[in-house]
């Protein structure tokens, strides 16, 4: 039997991709993006659905999260794929800069490949649309998270005007979140100080509303998953343009 050197339908690249086991938006967000030859292997981290209350809840949720990633990472290691995109987005960002770069070594060590984050992803998108100075964000989090956004986006060098924490009780409550909903979000997130707007939570349903609203403010309207998948090619060399989900895909 002839044995190829490469993946029959991934012949380019193998990504394993972690979300947590509450998240129905990740998968079919990111097989949109995906180019021929480019395969996405779901991994899910375990997770309850708890009612958060309270920030305190809120932060025990992500924890439990972040506790379970490794055993994720183990799993999709075994398809033996070339590079990790991470669908999980508030312990990404939570410590800072430092913290977010420290956790991320955590993955890589115990995967043995590359990892594109959403918070190193969304740094890395404005960055590539050139001359962003002032965001502002919104996020399905509570105000306790969404500070650690705000922090690691004012690290990475980005003034932070204005945020919105849609305080999502459960993490299937976040899917349900509706562009009616975000139409007036984005109202207030906009203004004539802000250069980007982003969206964070990977449930989180934005990639269509983004493109649609940055072709309307012309300027950049970042969702997380875009971000996230797009630092993921780009890390592994694949540069196709992909039309239709907004700007980053498309130009950068």
């Amino acid at each position: 039997m002839e044995v190829r050197n490469t993946d029959v339908q991934g012949w380019r690249k193998l990504l394993g991709v972690i979300a947590p086991s509450t998240n129905t938006v990740v998968q079919p967000d990111m097989e949109r993006m995906r180019p021929e030859g480019v395969t996405n292997h779901m991994s899910r981290i375990f997770v309850q659905d708890p009612v958060a209350l309270t920030n305190e809840d809120f932060l025990a949720g992500t924890r439990a999260i972040s506790e379970n990633t490794l055993d994720a990472v183990r799993a999709v290691m075994t398809c033996r794929p070339d590079y990790l995109v991470l669908g999980m987005s508030a312990v990404t960002f939570y410590g800072g800069v430092e913290g977010s770069r420290a956790w991320k070594a955590r993955i890589e060590d115990e995967a043995g490949v590359g990892a594109s984050t959403g918070a190193e992803s969304v740094a890395a998108a404005l960055r590539a649309y050139g001359g962003v100075k002032t965001v502002s964000f919104v996020s399905p989090y509570y105000p306790v998270a969404n500070a650690e956004v705000r922090n690691f986006l004012e690290e990475s060098g980005f003034t932070v005007k204005r945020d919105v924490p849609l305080q999502c009780r459960r993490w299937t409550d976040i899917a349900k979140v509706t562009p009616d909903v975000l139409h007036g979000v984005i109202a207030e997130l906009d203004g004539d100080d802000v250069d980007a707007i982003v969206q964070v939570g990977t449930n989180l349903s934005m990639v269509d509303l983004a493109a649609a609203y940055e072709a309307k403010l012309a300027k950049p309207v970042i969702a997380i998953n875009t971000a996230t998948y797009w630092h993921g090619l780009r890390a592994c060399g694949i540069e196709d343009k992909i039309k239709g989900l907004g700007r980053l895909l498309a130009e950068f």
